[in-house]
């Protein structure tokens, strides 16, 4: 006859050969997951860069991860998100670009239940969460930088590409910004095209400087990212106007610190913290295969200007 006693220790028994399988399943819930990445932008050295940190991260979590670039090509994207479906990966993770224009794609994952993640990309129905920066506060910072490069006045150009979602949300951020200096006139507002942004832009600077030839009619040049101030700064410099144009821009590349440390017409980058977004959405995808949906759709992290505070 079992006493109470033996019941309870019988009890305690199963409950725990049923709680231990459970613990075990949900250690090993992240582990051996097959990512698929998926942007249109990799000749773009930051998005080279925090896909590189990406799958590096992700890698170290035990995950296979495949990237696919489409050189600008929305298209194909799609494409390439219907084949990760085709697959069955774990997860989709689009590395930048606007999602709005995947949708055939992301309704395909949405009916295969694959996740898909946002990597400085934007959040749109079946989209689960996106991980960037805080982009207009960076377009706000830059043109604050900007504003004081050129003493509050004259006329200014924005370099753009509103098929990425962080850029025109850049661009809105520098345009109110600017707007609060009465001296300070945008002139226009130019598409610079991906791939080939410093080529773009170098020829379209130069075309500029013809459309504006009086001393002190373009006064500077806010790009959206750092690729095309460079451009940008090519052309001005070759022109003879480097004293005369103030040129910033967003990423904090080497190539444009370099160029700001030369104290010619590119004044000032604000840069991204490309490797806590990897880290961060790698802890996002992490938390959900183990069960954990996430808090929020948005998970933004501050830039740093250089050189300022970055000093």
């Amino acid at each position: 006859m079992l006493t109470r006693r033996m019941i309870v220790g019988l009890v305690l028994l199963m409950l725990i050969g049923i709680a231990l399988p459970m613990f075990e399943g949900t250690a090993l819930a992240a582990e051996g997951k097959r990512v698929a990445v998926v942007t249109p932008y990799m000749a773009n050295a930051t998005t080279a860069y925090v896909i590189k940190q990406f799958k590096q991260f992700a890698e170290a979590e035990g995950w296979t991860v495949a990237v696919a670039d489409t050189a600008g090509d929305f298209g194909l994207l799609v494409s390439r998100i219907e084949d990760a479906v085709t697959q069955k990966v774990d997860a989709i993770v689009l590395g930048m670009g606007d999602p709005v224009q995947m949708t055939k794609g992301l309704k395909a994952a949405t009916a295969a239940k694959i996740p898909v993640f946002g990597l400085d990309a934007g959040v749109t129905a079946g989209v689960l969460l996106n991980v960037t920066s805080d982009n207009a506060d960076l377009g706000h910072k830059s043109a604050e930088e900007l504003a004081k490069a050129i003493q509050g006045k004259g006329g200014v150009i924005l370099f753009t590409h509103d098929p990425h979602p962080g850029v025109r949300a850049r661009a809105v951020g520098a345009a109110e910004t600017l707007a609060k200096y009465p001296d300070i006139t945008i002139l226009k507002k130019v598409h610079i095209e991906v791939p080939g942004p410093v080529e773009n832009a170098r020829k379209v600077m130069e075309d500029l400087l013809t459309a504006y030839p009086a001393e002190g009619a373009i006064a500077g040049i806010w790009a959206g990212w750092d690729e095309p101030a460079y451009g940008a700064t090519q052309a001005i410099v070759k022109a003879g106007k480097g004293k005369n144009i103030k040129v910033v821009g967003i990423d904090g590349t080497d190539f444009a610190k370099a160029e700001i440390d030369k104290k010619g017409p590119f004044v000032a980058t604000i840069e991204q913290d490309f490797d806590g977004m990897a880290k961060m959405l790698v802890g996002l995808m992490k938390d959900y295969f183990q069960g954990k949906q996430p808090e929020k759709e948005w998970y933004m992290i501050p830039g740093k200007v250089y050189p300022g505070d970055a000093k």
